[in-house]
């Protein structure tokens, strides 16, 4: 067992890598734009620098190797500005609401992912439900938009998240098989007042406000 000490480095290291991680965001961002639109050979070059340094802020945060980093080069650090991400409060007539445990952390959370080109965020919400889950549904409304900075996602880049309010389709219990099982290590429905302690960090607040909405509550949340 940790001891006080153990757990208060610990956050404090978090913390620093979260810091770092963030600055290095804000290159990626501007190595990002300065390469798309640079024409000038010295500024493409001064962009790449840019571009190579967030890569090593990137992986010292993380604790990766530079090569992990390294394939993001052409993904996501060739995309400015925050990602935007959604996820789907999927909550039926009793109150249950859909949760997965994800593989990646072993944590609870709403299913939810990165967005395509070319959907908008609640259809995303709705493929991240039907992809991690098997279980098909329709957003009903806006619960809030969330940055990653304020509400708990231990994310290293800047994320834009929105959550929606879905109900599950009829024949919902008949789960079809995932096709992104891999991703997912247990499905399971859950009470309001019954949710599991182990939440992953950035639902905390989010599932309790789309409780709030799918209480009656019209107001979506923002961060300001």
């Amino acid at each position: 067992m940790e001891s006080n000490h153990e757990q208060v480095q610990k956050s404090m290291q978090e913390s620093v890598a979260q810091r770092i991680g963030l600055w290095a965001d804000v290159l990626r961002d501007c190595s990002a734009l300065g390469l798309h639109f640079a024409e000038n050979p010295y500024d493409r070059e001064r962009y790449q620098r840019l571009q190579d340094t967030a890569i090593e802020m990137f992986a010292f945060a993380s604790g990766q190797a530079i090569s992990e980093i390294e394939p993001l080069r052409t993904t996501l650090f060739a995309h400015p500005a925050p990602y935007p991400c959604s996820d789907a409060a999927v909550i039926d007539t009793t109150g249950r609401i859909l949760l997965i445990r994800r593989a990646d952390n072993a944590l609870w959370a709403m299913p939810g992912g990165a967005l395509d080109v070319g959907e908008t965020p609640a259809q995303g919400a709705v493929r991240e439900v039907l992809e991690e889950t098997g279980v098909s549904c329709e957003p009903i409304t806006l619960v809030g938009v969330y940055d990653s900075r304020f509400c708990g996602t231990p994310s290293l880049q800047q994320l834009y998240q929105f959550s929606f309010l879905c109900r599950p389709l009829a024949g919902f219990d008949v789960i079809n098989p995932p096709s992104h099982a891999h991703e997912v290590l247990e499905v399971k429905w859950f009470s309001e007042h019954n949710l599991p302690i182990d939440l992953d960090p950035g639902h905390i607040q989010r599932i309790p406000q789309a409780f709030r909405v799918w209480h009656g509550d019209t107001l979506a949340y923002f961060d300001h």
